[in-house]
Formats: structure tokens, C-alpha cells, sequence
């Protein structure tokens, strides 16, 4: 039974800062966890991905400016997110599946069969 447990949400006005934190259990192996967010009326969007190796992957919007990791067990999953804007508001979860994760995964949330409850963002 995989369990995904988010945290690290808030309020912070823009140029601002938060680090968003999942932490990840009953999953023995999880070749790849991704951040995504939905806003208000928006359709789920992927954020970051990283793969077991490393390798990361990031939506054009926050390149640059969040970071996606994980500790060396790779049982906690996080967002550093940097020069936070408005248009960055939105519930926050976390996900993963056994397959490798490309640039392409971003988009294919349905791809990721464990969901995490969300941790919401709101930069105003």
C-alpha cells in the first residue's frame, strides 16, 4: 500500500520562498516521482519529475526557478521553490510510478497511479 503524505504548503507573497516535502511509504521501489499542481478551474499540470538516477525533467514555466530532489533513501521527495508568482498558486501533490520518467511524462498524469492528498500554494 503506497502512501504519499505532502508538506511544506503556505501563503508567501510573490518573489518569495517555500520548500515543499513528500514523504513516501509502503512503495519498495519507485523508479520515478514528479511534482504537479492544479489551480482553480485548470486541468492537473505536471511540474518536475526525477528519476531514480537523478535525472530530472521540469515544466517550462518554473525552469529555473524550483528545484525538484530526493534523499539519498529517496523515501521523501522535495520542491524548492524560488521567485514564487502569482500564477504559481495551486494545490501541490506529489506522485509516482515504477516507470522511468522522460519529458513527456509531465504531461501524462494519468501515467502515475500513486497520488498523494496535496499541499496548497498560494503566492499573492
Amino acid at each position: 500500500h503506497v502512501q504519499l503524505v505532502e508538506s511544506g504548503g503556505g501563503s508567501v507573497q510573490p518573489g518569495g520562498s517555500l520548500r515543499l516535502s513528500c514523504a513516501a511509504s509502503g512503495y519498495t521501489y519507485r523508479n520515478c516521482m514528479g511534482w504537479f499542481r492544479q489551480a482553480p478551474g485548470k486541468e492537473r499540470e505536471g511540474v518536475a519529475v526525477i528519476n531514480s538516477d537523478g535525472s530530472t525533467e521540469y515544466a517550462d514555466s518554473v525552469k529555473g526557478r524550483f528545484t525538484i530532489s530526493q534523499d539519498n533513501t529517496k523515501n521523501t521527495l522535495f520542491l524548492q521553490m524560488n521567485s514564487l508568482k502569482p500564477e504559481d498558486t495551486a494545490m501541490y501533490y506529489c506522485a509516482t510510478r515504477s516507470a522511468r520518467c522522460i519529458r513527456a511524462s509531465l504531461l501524462r498524469t494519468t501515467s502515475f497511479p500513486y497520488w498523494g492528498q496535496g499541499t496548497q500554494v498560494t503566492v499573492s
